[in-house]
């Protein structure tokens, strides 16, 4: 029986895998994917990378391997590890990349969450990273922050792939997409191929209806007027908010400008689904799945999500369904006093935080693990536990 993973991708939508883990690279795990599940794509973050090099031995050889030098700092080795996963990821994923002539096959690595203010810095790090890790196809994330923004138009017109992460709000969103197709009118005009440059926007879901239920909740606590009213939103916000970026998305890739984009080969820059595990145990464990299935974009699922949605998912068109319902439900958000704008605002600097801290985290583990490793032979000079830009952008790969 056809999986319904690969079910989603006969409808048009990518599935990538939100994980990645030395040990599941190296026991096949992401090619069984590929090949039972048709996965087409993988993201990292922090967050990911703190949980896989933090806990057990499954890094502890590539750590011994790179330690040993004078001057390695927590920084050198966990930049050794990520980049040895992502080329791994990379290479499983090539002959999706290869059969799709770029239209997928990808693999995201971050920028530093440090950077996330610094347009100047954010492309530099990009840059590096790009040419370190030198596979095709490889995304370098960048946070949907204005100045992520600016940086994307910057990489995209240096045939830079770029996953623009962090996006809550339809504004920040078209400010991202602006960008990309800035970038790509930019090569045209000097003559550069655009044709295999790839770029998806992360919309992120369940962290919306996490804040907006939390606000309700409050309110009907307090047996607000309007509690009837309010009580009927919990748990649909964040499908709304998706739905109306998507009908925007469809608006753009009809628009003269787009057009004349694709016609000199460009592929469109994906929505992409993120933060699709659901956080509120009421709610049924593939509603951010089931709810925004539609053609031209990507659902990232962390492992139990995926393992659901294998198991009890439902494949149908739903991204289009109920568009006039959904900008119902925003306005409704919006005569109730829910203040979407402030929380969007809000979710993109606690996302920033949030990786800032699983990076320092993640350094802290590693050099924890260098002192077991190595223990009096250790080097004396200690790594910040916090980026440095500047140190940055001159040293090894990250």
């Amino acid at each position: 029986m056809t999986s319904r993973l690969k079910t989603l991708g006969e409808a048009g939508q990518a599935v990538w895998l939100d994980f990645i883990d030395r040990r599941f690279l190296s026991d096949g795990g992401l090619r069984k994917l590929v090949e039972e599940d048709g996965l087409t794509g993988v993201t990292s973050n922090p967050s990911i990378f703190e949980k896989a090099m933090g806990h057990g031995d499954a890094y502890d050889a590539g750590f011994r391997a790179i330690a040993g030098g004078a001057e390695a700092t927590a920084q050198d080795l966990y930049e050794s590890q990520a980049i040895s996963d992502v080329k791994a990821a990379a290479a499983d994923l090539r002959p999706v990349y290869d059969r799709l002539r770029g239209k997928d096959g990808y693999v995201s690595l971050e920028v530093s969450p440090d950077l996330a203010d610094d347009a100047t810095a954010t492309v530099a790090e990009a840059q590096r990273l790009w040419a370190t890790v030198d596979e095709p196809n490889l995304m370098v994330k960048v946070p949907g922050t204005k100045a992520g923004a600016t940086a994307l138009r910057t990489l995209v017109e240096a045939g830079v792939n770029v996953n623009v992460t962090l996006l809550f709000s339809l504004g920040a969103y078209q400010a991202v997409a602006d960008a990309f197709l800035a970038g790509l009118e930019a090569r045209v005009q000097t003559g550069d191929p655009i044709d295999r440059i790839a770029s998806v926007a992360s919309f992120f879901v369940s962290r919306i209806d996490t804040q907006i239920d939390q606000a309700i909740d409050a309110r009907l606590g307090a047996k607000d007027p309007q509690s009837a009213d309010l009580a009927a939103l919990r748990g649909k916000v964040a499908i709304a908010n998706a739905k109306v970026a998507y009908a925007w998305y469809r608006t753009l890739l009809a628009s003269g400008r787009w057009q004349a984009l694709a016609k000199r080969g460009a592929m469109p820059q994906r929505l992409l689904w993120a933060s699709t595990g659901v956080k509120d145990p009421a709610y049924a464990d593939t509603l951010y799945v089931d709810s925004l299935i539609g053609p031209c974009t990507v659902t990232t699922l962390p492992p139990k999500t995926l393992e659901a949605f294998r198991d009890h998912g439902a494949v149908r068109p739903t991204l289009t369904e109920g568009v006039q319902g959904a900008q119902g439900v925003l306005s409704e958000a919006d005569r109730l006093g829910l203040d979407m704008d402030a929380v969007t605002r809000g979710l993109v600097q606690e996302g920033v935080k949030l990786f800032a801290e699983a990076t320092d985290a993640l350094l802290g583990a590693v050099a924890a693990k260098r002192k077991t490793l190595l223990g009096d032979h250790q080097n004396p000079h200690q790594a910040p536990l916090t980026n440095n830009p500047q140190a940055s952008a001159a040293a090894g790969p990250k």
